[in-house]
């Protein structure tokens, strides 16, 4: 029944994101063009905030959804809908006008917090912590998702390259009863939603997610990846998303350790400097998909074979297939392309 359901929440969301998009672009851009910077990887102002159309779009399938199939289900997930939204407000407010890094850092952490505060009492990421201390974590964890995943929405299909195979993945998982059913219907929902963006965000984009995307973006997978991670798929939880945590987390730390403003747009991704040194968009999201279908299928042999050893094997394959990815994007094109000589 789930995987039906699911079926109908993919498809009901990825039709109420076109017709959103369709409905809202003349109005994008004409309150919401962003117009290139040396910071950007567009030539031409863009229109941003086609993220309305893919929260909202995950929103209602995924509420409509389970109201017809499991109508007591919606009701534990209003806090989430309801941090969902104001993430949302938070990242549109920043696309038309940019507000200060306290105020937005605030309202974030607000969001994360009735996330956090939503998770079941009994569910546990990390046992071998103190209850209080686990949340606490979580919640400094959530507010870097959530902004990590802004940070690596810089590059047309990016986001789209990155979302698709996390969603996808936790809506199978959720289907063969490693996550709960709701939350795989939003997982079905928040794939949709994304495919539906795609067509418009495809090189060279005519419109951009904006903050008012990719915030709630981060904050729904994050959620999503707390869940798995507390039903027993830590390890899991940890590969699905393991690109966007390490260029995100190596690129603020290079940034720190060189005394640079980490608040500041930039260009020091390994995805950008891979396009700066000869990689094509294109060639750029399609190793990232290709490496992110690679993860997607060592998450599952963790789930299919639970165990320590399975666990740490597949983290060491997963931590070696993304270094080789950051190392050949920071080489550039050259060291794709390079052949032993004889």
């Amino acid at each position: 029944m789930w995987g039906v359901a699911g079926s109908i929440a993919f498809a009901f969301a990825a039709v109420i994101s076109v017709a959103i998009i369709v409905a809202l672009r003349p109005w994008l851009r004409r309150v919401a063009l962003a117009k290139p910077n040396a910071r950007s990887s567009h030539r031409e102002p863009t229109p941003q905030g086609g993220g309305i159309a893919v929260v909202a779009a995950t929103i209602v399938a995924a509420f409509g959804t389970l109201y017809f199939s499991a109508p007591a289900a919606t009701g534990p997930l209003l806090p989430i809908a309801a941090a969902v939204i104001l993430i949302a407000v938070v990242g549109a407010a920043d696309d038309i006008r940019s507000i200060g890094v306290a105020p937005r850092l605030l309202l974030q952490a607000l969001a994360v917090a009735v996330v956090i505060y939503a998770l079941p009492f009994e569910l546990r990421v990390a046992p071998f912590l103190p209850w209080w201390m686990e949340r606490i974590l979580l919640l400094f964890g959530g507010l870097w998702f959530v902004n990590l995943v802004n940070f690596m929405d810089g590059l047309d299909w990016m986001t789209v390259a990155e979302v698709v195979p996390i969603a996808a993945a936790l809506a199978m998982i959720g289907t063969f009863g490693r996550l709960p059913p709701a939350e795989a219907i939003i997982g079905f929902a928040l794939c949709g939603a994304m495919i539906g963006f795609a067509y418009f965000n495809r090189p060279v984009a005519k419109l951009f997610l904006g903050d008012v995307g990719s915030l709630p973006v981060g904050l729904l997978l994050g959620w999503l990846l707390m869940q798995l991670a507390g039903h027993h798929g830590l390890a899991a939880a940890i590969l699905l998303p393991l690109y966007y945590l390490a260029d995100a987390t190596i690129t603020l730390i290079r940034r720190l350790l060189n005394g640079e403003p980490v608040w500041q747009a930039h260009r020091s991704h390994f995805y950008q400097r891979a396009t700066d040194r000869g990689f094509t968009v294109n060639q750029v999201v399609a190793h990232v998909f290709a490496v992110n279908l690679g993860l997607v299928a060592l998450a599952c042999i963790t789930l299919a074979a639970p165990g320590l050893m399975n666990d740490v094997a597949a983290l060491v394959c997963g931590v070696a297939l993304v270094g080789w990815l950051l190392f050949a994007f920071a080489r550039g094109k050259g060291v794709m392309e390079r052949r032993p000589q004889a």
